[in-house]
This record gives structure tokens, sequence and C-alpha cells, in this order.
């Protein structure tokens, strides 16, 4: 009796022996599987990964979050965190106020590729936009930033330099929609605009009223280098969307439905609404950087009937120079003291060099064959595109010249 006593009581010590052994065990793989030990848990959570139990985990998730449109990139962030536009304001070192930055008011942008050259046109220009409106951006073409230190508005403004590049290759680099959200309108100028007439905020005030999506001011025909008869100014109107052409090629009349006949303006001095500069940033090439051929689609851009939101500002109106700056000499130089408008602007030769002028014109015909790789891609993108429908194409059909 004491024999079997004996080993019942050694078979139960074995068993409560192998018992407390299996639960120390368990105790150490679910330990170093919650602590996280690299040596233990790595091997344990691939074998629980190939049984499908993590993923399974990790997929629990509402099915409403399923259909959110999170932008590319997010997905590890819990959405409230996620900020998906900026600005241009510049921010102070301290005291930033954190906790007003939803109350300020809202402005514009007037964005232009400038040369020290044209400074004094250019400071004509910037002090006739109030600073408690607009935002000011330039880009340097040739470098010289440290030349607009000494103008009252320079410390304010946003410079960005970058070598004989133009301002469509600046706007396609710096001005993407989601940087300029904040900005109800994009000026996006030339710098050789004389604004003695113009007043940015009556125009504003205008183009609100007609419902403008795309823009630009008349150009004062006396004064101006003029190259479309559509942005000549017409004097006792308040705004014009066509023009009329009767005799020759390419006649417009009440029936004409297309650039330039109507729903077009120029490149130099565009203005663009918030959602108008989203729709033409997109259609801006990046190797393509003179933007000529643009100026003909900036319609499909117009937020509705081209017709009706594209139009030329007749009652503020400015003076295009036709200064030839990249390429060449960067202009004619204005002093400080130098009138509105250097005399006979029309007339005037430019001094030049012989190699300056070979130079202006090859970026003339790099601007013309960059016109033709512009009009075939966007034959090519309307062939290709299956599901795209132009909605101007019937009208075109019908009232070709």
């Amino acid at each position: 009796m004491k024999a079997f006593n004996s080993a019942f009581v050694l078979a139960e010590s074995k068993h409560r022996l192998l018992l407390l052994t299996f639960i120390f065990a368990v105790s150490l793989i679910c330990g170093a599987y919650f602590v996280g030990d690299t040596s233990i848990a790595k091997e344990y959570k691939g074998k629980l990964a190939q049984w499908g139990l993590i993923r399974a985990t990790q997929n629990t998730k509402p099915t409403g979050c399923k259909t959110q449109c999170r932008p590319s990139g997010t997905e590890a962030l819990p959405e409230g965190i996620v900020v998906k536009t900026s600005n241009l304001e510049m921010r102070p070192l301290w005291d930033s106020g954190v906790n007003n930055r939803n109350s300020k008011p809202s402005l514009n942008l007037l964005a232009m590729a400038v040369g020290i050259k044209q400074k004094a046109i250019v400071n004509r220009i910037v002090e006739k936009f109030p600073s408690s409106n607009f935002v000011v951006m330039l880009f340097h073409y040739d470098g010289a930033v440290d030349g607009w230190k000494d103008l009252s508005w320079s410390n304010h403004a946003i410079h960005v330099s970058a070598f004989n590049q133009t301002k469509w290759w600046f706007a396609k680099r710096f001005l993407h929609p989601d940087i300029v959200a904040d900005y109800n309108y994009i000026f996006l100028w030339d710098e050789d605009i004389g604004v003695e007439n113009f007043d940015p905020k009556k125009y504003l005030s205008i183009i609100k009223e007609e419902g403008l999506e795309i823009s630009q001011p008349a150009l004062d025909p006396s004064k101006s280098e003029v190259h479309h008869p559509l942005t000549v100014h017409r004097r006792g109107s308040k705004v014009h969307r066509r023009y009329y052409k009767s005799k020759g090629r390419g006649r417009c009349d009440d029936q004409s439905t297309s650039p330039p006949c109507v729903g077009w303006v120029e490149m130099m001095a565009p203005v663009f609404s918030r959602n108008a500069w989203r729709c033409a940033w997109y259609m801006i090439q990046n190797d393509l950087i003179h933007a000529w051929g643009l100026d003909r689609q900036l319609g499909y851009c117009a937020q509705g009937d081209r017709m009706r939101n594209v139009g030329v500002v007749d009652s503020e109106y400015i003076v295009h120079l036709g200064l030839p700056t990249l390429g060449g000499s960067h202009g004619i130089e204005v002093s400080n003291k130098a009138p509105a408008y250097p005399p006979s602007s029309l007339n005037a030769p430019t001094p030049s060099t012989t190699h300056e002028d070979s130079s202006r014109a090859k970026v003339r015909m790099q601007s013309f064959i960059e016109m033709q790789v512009f009009a075939q891609r966007w034959e090519d993108a309307v062939k290709n595109d299956k599901c795209w429908i132009d909605p101007y194409e019937k009208q075109s059909n019908q009232t070709d010249h």
C-alpha cells in the first residue's frame, strides 16, 4: 500500500511540475509578445500573422471609414492632424498667435517675375496693391534679390530666385493650388506694367460683381504694346467679353464662341480666382516655361461658361510696356526718378547688342516651338481620354469662320 501511495504521489508531483512548467513558458511568451521583446515577440507575431489573427484585428474599423477620401500619404495619421493646404504668410519666431490662426482676413496674391532693372516700375505696381489685402511674391530671374531691400515693402514680400526663369516656371513650382488656397484671387503679372489708371480694390469689386473667374485689365492702346484687339481698352465701358472683326481672316461676331473672339485673356497680366487657378495650374506644363498656347485653353478653367466668366475690365486699365527682359538686356534700366513710362515706349529703340538681339530671337523661337508642342499635347490628350467630353466642341463646330 505504501508503494502504491508513493507511486501516486510521485506521479502527481511530476504532473504538477509539468503544469507549472507549461504555465511558466506561456507566461514568458505572452510577456514577450505584449512587452515587445524583439528576440521572442517578432517570432510569435510572425506566426500569428500567418494565421491571419493580427491582420483581422488591425482591419477592424467602422465601415464608414472606408469611404473617406484622404490625401495620399496620410493614411497612417489621424484625420484631425492632417493639414491639406498652406499659405505664404510669414510667421514670427515668437508670439505666433497660435490661438488666433483663424482670425486673419481673406487675402489675395500678387506674383511677378522681376529683374532689378525694372525696379522702379515694379515698385509703382506694388505700392498700388494695399498690404492689408495682398501678399506680394517676387520671382527674381536675375538673382539680384538684395537690390530690393531698400524698398519699404520688401521685407514683407516673399522673394524666390532662379536665374533666367519665366513667371510660368516659377508659378508651376511655387504656386501649387494647395499653397495659395487661402487667396481669393491670384494676380500673375509681368513686370513691365504701368498702373497709373489701375486701382486693385476697385478691380476686385468689379470682377466679383461680374462673376469673372479669369480676367485681365484692358490695355491703353496709345501707350501699350498690343498683340490682340480683344484686350484694348474701351472708353465708357466697365467690362467687355468679346470683340468684333468683319474683314480678313478669323472673323469675330455675335455668333463666335471661341478664343480669341470671346472667352480669352492674354498672358501678361491675368487674374485668376482660387478655383480657376486650381484648374489652370494643372494645365501648365513643367517643361514649357513660356506658356504660349495656354491662353487659348484657359476658358476650360472658367468654372462654367467661358463666354460669361472670362473678360477684360475696361474701367481699371493698364499699360503694357512690352520691354524685352528675359534673354536680352533685362529691359530698359529705369531709375527711381524715372517718369511713369519711358518716353515713346513703343517707338524708342531698346539699347541692345547683337548678342542680346540674337538671344531675344532665340527666346521667341523657343516660345513658338513650345506653342506647337502644347497644341499637340492638347490634341493627344483629347484623343486619348475617352471619358472626357469637350463642352465647347459643338459650339466650335457650329461657329467656325
